[in-house]
């Protein structure tokens, strides 16, 4: 009862795809269009700081707004 089984941790892998596939793709294109890099979206496995850089990213003036000057 110990021990965890093949079976366990295939579904914890099944998990963790969905988590990527679900959240990470789409906030690594978003940060792409944003102009910032998309390895940013990796800050979304770490508790409080994906927050923090949400917010960060949301108030900040991004990359592809400075390119375009002031409208």
């Amino acid at each position: 009862m110990g021990e965890f089984s093949g079976w366990h941790w295939m579904i914890v892998l099944v998990f963790l795809a969905a988590y990527a596939a679900i959240f990470m793709v789409p906030i690594w294109r978003i940060l792409n269009k944003a102009g910032y890099s998309g390895a940013w979206s990796f800050l979304t496995w770490v508790p409080l700081v994906n927050l923090v850089c949400l917010w960060v990213f949301a108030f900040s003036s991004w990359p592809v707004e400075r390119r375009q000057g002031p409208q």
